[in-house]
């Protein structure tokens, strides 16, 4: 057999296909094709794109006309660059200064809550702790406790600043609450009013002197174990004293810029006065909180809105309450329903710092001479079955009104304008009255009270003072008028209001 034959013979067995191997369908196979073979058509035109070499790249580079290309491309970028830059730089010259806000102390930043009666509210010292997450959901910053020092009625040689009455609690309850306190970022002042058992709150004219040493040593001794300020009554008195100075000292003496303590509080209360020598006493005092009764001296809206007005320039330096004065509940001046919520709006949106007696976040009545029993169960439903209407019915108002005092607080620890805005008195009569409250670039708020018995329409003038405009039109954010839903818009020239109701509008900064 020859070599060529050989090959051929190969090729025979090699496209022989083994039985075992070929394919179940019995179909066969088509002529022409191996087994386990793939005919592929590669198109004769296809060709494959390398790109350019190192070499082509760098001659095309170097053209004129890439090298302009190159140029154009980088002198846009830097320009827009510089651009960007420029226009920043523009937007910040051009755009108005923020306007500094000012010095202001924990006592500013919300209300103080006063418990002036501890059996009454809590079955005395050691019960006020286990409330204290009830005045932190009002959002209080401060707690004014007391009096609690040992006192014989007009027996100055009795009083005895550093030693609490034991029917009303220990050093050891009080202590405690302070530290509990302060963990919640609560303040707590106590009441060193010496004489509080009689109408003579400093004892005798001749006794001044000696009187302020010992609330000056009473004060040190708090203060020192952690007590965060004193408060005193009839502060007119011993502000007139040479020794008054003493008494500053011990509580305002350790304060400097550069410090980071938290300042210790001197407040006083002054009932009796008007609005000019609240001015004066604020001014010549040195007091840090001055809360007086001037709100509810006078009974007339205008009358009320003039004092707001003429006292707004001291705004971080006072204290307003309805009752608060005369450690009384608010529903003592507040008697027509809704009243209550119409006396929180006007406290928690007027410049100065809301003081509240315990009670009043539910409308608490006082019934005679005697303090009312505080309420802690409001929020708790009647069992099925033991509805009684007439209590239902009273606790469903406490339950809204405690809303609503919570809402009101908490609005006032956001907004800047409402916390330490600017005041601007706007309409009022003998009825009712309207102001405007603002600072600098933040959202304007408005509040109108009826305190009167009939219904009351208000208009608003657009003009408030130089650069100070009224939109067409505000927001409705707050109200206690049922047909004054929060969100609507109203007509600033006319807001109408039912009696003993009152809204708060609120409007953006337009630059």
């Amino acid at each position: 057999m020859t070599k060529d034959t050989e090959i051929d013979m190969k090729e025979v067995e090699l496209n022989e296909v083994d039985p075992e191997k070929q394919p179940m369908t019995g179909d066969g196979q088509a002529a022409g094709e191996k087994n386990g073979s793939v005919k592929l058509k590669v198109p004769d035109d296809e060709v494959a794109f390398t790109g350019l070499s190192k070499e082509e790249l760098m001659k095309v580079a170097g053209t004129p006309g890439w090298v302009r290309a190159r140029w154009v491309l980088l002198i846009l970028f830097w320009l827009g660059w510089v651009g960007m830059l420029a226009g920043a730089i523009v937007i910040i010259v051009k755009a108005p200064p923020c306007k500094p806000i000012p010095e202001m102390n924990w006592w500013n930043e919300g209300p103080l809550y006063q418990i002036s009666d501890l059996e009454a509210f809590s079955d005395g010292l050691e019960g006020v702790e286990p409330k204290l997450d009830n005045m932190n959901q009002l959002k209080v910053k401060g707690l004014i406790i007391g009096p609690l020092h040992r006192v014989q009625k007009d027996q100055p040689s009795t009083l005895s600043l550093k030693v609490l009455d034991p029917t009303l609690g220990t050093e050891t309850a009080l202590l405690s609450l302070v530290e509990r306190a302060h963990k919640k970022g609560i303040s707590v002042i106590l009441d060193l009013t010496p004489n509080y058992k009689a109408s003579s709150l400093w004892f005798s004219s001749g006794d001044e002197a000696d009187v302020i040493e010992k609330v000056k040593e009473g004060a040190e001794y708090w203060l020192k174990l952690g007590v965060d300020g004193i408060k005193v009554s009839d502060v007119t008195v011993p502000a007139r004293s040479p020794d008054w100075s003493k008494l500053q000292a011990a509580v305002q003496g350790n304060r400097t810029e550069d410090s980071d303590t938290k300042n210790k509080l001197l407040m006083g209360v002054a009932t009796g006065i008007s609005a000019p020598e609240v001015s004066l006493l604020a001014n010549t005092s040195g007091i840090d909180l001055l809360l007086s009764d001037t709100l509810t001296s006078q009974k007339a809206a205008l009358e009320r809105l003039k004092t707001m007005d003429l006292l707004s320039a001291q705004k971080l330096q006072l204290g307003w309450g309805v009752g608060a004065a005369q450690s009384e509940q608010l529903t003592k001046e507040a008697t027509a329903p809704g009243l209550v919520r119409l006396y929180q709006l006007l406290l928690f949106t007027m410049p100065g710092t809301p003081v509240f007696t315990y009670g009043d976040e539910i409308g608490l009545t006082a019934e005679g001479n005697t303090s009312p029993k505080m309420v802690w169960d409001v929020d708790q439903e009647p069992a099925e079955g033991s509805v009684n209407e007439t209590a239902e019915a009273v606790r469903k108002e406490r339950v809204d009104t405690r809303k609503w005092f919570k809402t009101l607080s908490d609005l006032r620890g956001k907004e800047r304008s409402l916390l330490h805005g600017d005041f601007y008195k706007l309409e009022g009569s003998d009825a009712s009255l309207s102001y405007l409250r603002l600072w600098d670039q933040s959202e304007r708020y408005i509040t109108v009270a009826n305190f009167g018995s009939a219904t009351e329409t208000v208009s608003l003038k657009p003009q408030v003072a130089e650069g100070v405009e009224l939109p067409e039109q505000a927001k409705v954010k707050l109200s206690t008028d049922a047909e004054l839903e929060p969100d609507t818009m109203v007509d600033l020239n006319k807001i109408q209001l039912k009696p003993g109701q009152g809204v708060l509008l609120q409007f953006p900064y337009v630059a």
